[in-house]
């Protein structure tokens, strides 16, 4: 048979479509299908047990190797030389394939007492991981391939985490909707849910982002990140979580002591990666506040430079605010907005009935900086409502869209208002401002659209 199925594989015809050819024997006179045995048919030869075999239709598609193996060692449990008990189910299974996770394979290989266990109790320490996560995962061992739905991919990946199984890691992080949902989550989570450990590429990702929920203002921003980079020099650092920003700022102050640095921070060699992530910080909305541009000269962990470039730039949109009829934003220019829109945030524990409104003050209310006095304002902005679970998964959301606006003076506009019962507490409130022109060459004389507030899709 072995000899058969090496021609077969070998042979140029399709093995179902029949090719007739007359035999050259007059004795038979018979007519025998082609195939590549030899160059002659021998018609005298009784018919053998090869020739019913080559004559029989083949249209039944062999099992894969991985399929025959999944079913036959897997599902159907046949030979198997270990049993795995877990959440009231058993799987009968083999050493040999389980040894493919790093847990499995220090139990077997050890001197655990496992090690000559026939039967193995697993201990679930994650409340995510489900009997079906599990089937999945010790599937997963016997296959060159798994599916996995994304409603069953925390769980699954919560097994994958347990049995040291980096290979179904990598590919569960891989997925395209699994990216999008992390990524997601991380903008919702990572100021409103504080301690999370990440990357320099991912928190890069996450701050310039103006999905970033940022609570309060972008000052909480710069504090933030000025915590977490503590936090990577001082992974063993274990205190209460308000106690955080006073450990990073006595961190740094030590070290400016000790090692009578003068530079800053990011300048230094060990700071230098950290400059991508700071870079994404939107500072113009930082050194408007007297406390704040304080806290970053004192820190001196940005270089000078930065500073000096942020100040000229807002002294002069000031000065074009006033003195060249620069009204604010009036045209989509939705990229520009991401990129440099002030982002604040706010947390309401409490039920209540909430309106969100914009009101312009010029002469009605005192003010604590400058006013302007121009007939009208422009400004464009989104607001987004938010409440989370225990877990930080998203349970509903409310958001504006995109909006471009424009106030008279002492003019109110009602952006949202909603009623308590249709939302779920604590509830999570962002929005994105942006108030001065992106552009430096706009004509003083153009004309000025209706007050309204307008959609941009």
């Amino acid at each position: 048979m072995g000899t058969q199925g090496s021609r077969l594989h070998t042979s140029s015809q399709d093995p179902e479509e029949p090719v007739e050819t007359t035999c050259a024997s007059g004795k038979h006179g018979c007519e025998c299908r082609k195939r590549k045995r030899t160059a002659h048919c021998d018609c005298d030869s009784e018919p053998d047990e090869e020739d019913a075999l080559l004559d029989t239709p083949r249209r039944k598609k062999l099992k894969s190797t991985s399929k025959y193996i999944y079913q036959t060692l897997f599902l159907n449990g046949e030979n198997s030389d270990i049993r795995i008990c877990a959440l009231g189910q058993e799987w009968n299974l083999h050493k040999v394939y389980l040894c493919q996770s790093g847990y499995f394979s220090s139990m077997f290989s050890g001197s655990w007492k496992e090690s000559n266990m026939m039967v193995i109790p697993l201990e679930i320490p994650d409340q995510n991981i489900d009997t079906e996560a599990l089937q999945v995962v010790f599937g997963s061992l016997y296959r060159d391939d798994v599916l996995i739905k994304p409603s069953r991919v925390v769980s699954i990946l919560a097994v994958a985490c347990m049995l040291q199984l980096d290979g179904l890691i990598q590919h569960i992080y891989g997925l395209d909707s699994v990216m999008k949902k992390c990524l997601e989550w991380l903008l919702n989570n990572l100021m409103t849910h504080q301690n999370v450990d990440l990357m320099l590429d991912v928190i890069e990702l996450l701050i310039q982002s103006s999905d970033l929920f940022v609570m309060q203002v972008e000052m909480d921003v710069y504090t933030a990140l000025k915590k977490w980079m503590f936090l990577q020099f001082n992974p063993s650092w274990d205190g209460p979580i308000k106690q955080l920003l006073a450990d990073a700022d006595a961190w740094l102050c030590k070290r400016r002591t000790e090692m009578g640095e003068e530079e800053p921070f990011l300048k230094a060699e060990d700071g230098a990666p950290f400059t991508p992530v700071f870079r994404q910080v939107r500072l113009q909305y930082i050194i408007n506040d007297l406390a704040s541009a304080r806290i970053l000269e004192r820190d001196n962990i940005l270089p000078p430079d930065w500073l000096t470039s942020v100040y000229k730039s807002q002294w002069f949109a000031m000065l074009r605010t006033e003195h060249d009829n620069d009204n604010g934003p009036q045209d989509a220019n939705k990229e520009e907005f991401e990129s440099s829109s002030m982002r604040c945030g706010r947390k309401l524990t409490k039920d209540g009935d909430y309106c969100w409104l914009f009101k312009r003050n010029t002469l009605s209310q005192p003010c604590g900086g400058a006013v302007s006095m121009q007939p009208r304002r422009h400004l464009a902005y989104r607001l987004r409502l938010a409440s989370f679970d225990n877990s930080g998964k998203l349970v509903c959301s409310r958001s504006t869209g995109y909006q471009l606006l424009t106030l008279e003076k002492d003019q109110e506009y009602v952006v949202m208002n909603l009623d308590s019962r249709l939302l779920s507490f604590p509830l999570y409130v962002c929005c994105n401002f942006q108030y001065t022109s992106p552009h430096m060459d706009r004509c003083p004389d153009s004309p000025e659209p209706e007050s309204s507030a307008r959609s941009v899709s």
